[in-house]
């Protein structure tokens, strides 16, 4: 039987938190234009939706309401303020029952023409493999975009996102084999880079594959700066997680390298954390800021991003929600999180702009 799922509007969550984020100085490359942190007001939250379990992939749609994919279940939800949460239909997935599982319904992303083509896409766990698929709400039919992604209980990447070149963008994990991150024939430890049907874009850096970049052991964190930039969240093993500025052909180097100091061959990461205090999924480019949900850290990490480079990192939320998994700029231009602490304790909580 189905639970019933409520949603509560403007909930105040937090009480000690301070008003929007600290401005961090950036360490400014050539050309790059000062970062500042765009403020919001993290004292207080709405809460958009409870009751949900492991909410992962969030999308908006033409009509500016908000779907939400839950991992174990594979069901995607509307949701909306001052509105119950409607189950829509259920993708077919395995993983995601026990506490290290982390396969099921992973990643979404809206078609830049969904109003005309309807389509939403999805990341999901199969008996074979990690897979992207595509599908109607009105049918929940799902047509194959990508497959072949290697799959294991953990470190299946699973972000999807349209960029700026209007190409999806999809992240991959090792599975559990770090020989896949430095093999160009794998699809796993990747960013990918496709056509919205799945085939190869003629400029990909490396002719007739998918494969954008590589050398990364779990990737779940994408966004692109205002100037374009790209950027992206990766998971460490036992030191050192990373917030990296992506280029395409690049190699990151994992599994010889974690965190800085690489081979010359190897791109360096713009800012590392300890594990403890990030494990990174989700984030979000919101102004000059990249805003990024931490599983294991139960922050949210704010980071000012300019021209390709990064200032001093500085939490906020720090313990309020649990885990984030997600963080997304609504268009309401408020920023949306999900967490990501199991047992059908999970919400989407929404943030104010200060002045917005």
């Amino acid at each position: 039987m189905r639970r019933k799922l409520t949603a509560v509007g403007a909930m105040i969550i937090g009480t000690a938190l301070a008003l929007g984020t600290a401005t961090a100085s950036a360490e400014e490359g050539p050309g790059a234009e000062p970062a500042q942190t765009p403020e919001f007001d993290f004292r207080t939250g709405d809460t958009v939706a409870t009751g949900l379990t492991i909410p992962w992939g969030l999308g908006f749609l033409p009509d500016d309401s908000a779907i939400v994919a839950e991992r174990n279940s594979g069901d995607v939800l509307r949701i909306g303020i001052d509105a119950d949460p409607v189950v829509l239909g259920s993708l077919e997935v395995v993983g995601g029952e026990g506490q290290f599982d982390e396969r099921g319904l992973l990643g979404l992303a809206i078609s830049p023409s969904f109003a005309t083509d309807g389509w939403v896409y999805a990341y999901v766990s199969t008996e074979e493999d990690n897979r992207v698929v595509r599908f109607h709400l009105h049918s929940f039919d799902p047509e194959p975009v990508l497959t072949g992604i290697p799959s294991a209980l953990n470190h299946n990447g699973g972000r999807l996102a349209f960029g700026p070149d209007g190409k999806l963008y999809i992240t991959t994990g090792d599975a559990n084999d770090t020989a896949n991150a430095q093999d160009l024939e794998s699809l796993g430890g990747k960013i990918l880079r496709v056509n919205a049907d799945g085939t190869v874009p003629e400029d990909n850096p490396i002719a007739g594959s998918p494969v954008y970049t590589y050398g990364h052991r779990n990737v779940q964190g994408l966004s692109w700066g205002p100037d374009g930039a790209m950027y992206a969240t990766e998971f460490g093993q036992n030191t050192w997680d990373e917030l990296n500025r992506i280029e395409p052909g690049a190699n990151y180097g994992w599994p010889e390298a974690e965190g800085t100091g690489g081979a010359p061959e190897f791109v360096d990461p713009l800012v590392t954390w300890s594990t403890a205090e990030a494990s990174p999924s989700g984030g979000e480019v919101a102004g000059d800021t990249m805003y990024i949900g931490a599983l294991r850290g139960q922050r949210l990490w704010t980071v000012p991003v300019a021209g390709g480079e990064a200032g001093e990192p500085v939490a906020v939320l720090d313990g309020t929600l649990g885990r984030i998994r997600t963080v997304e700029l609504g268009p309401d231009g408020w920023l949306w999180v999900t967490t990501s602490n199991g047992g059908g304790q999970d919400k989407v909580v929404r943030y104010r702009p200060i002045g917005g």
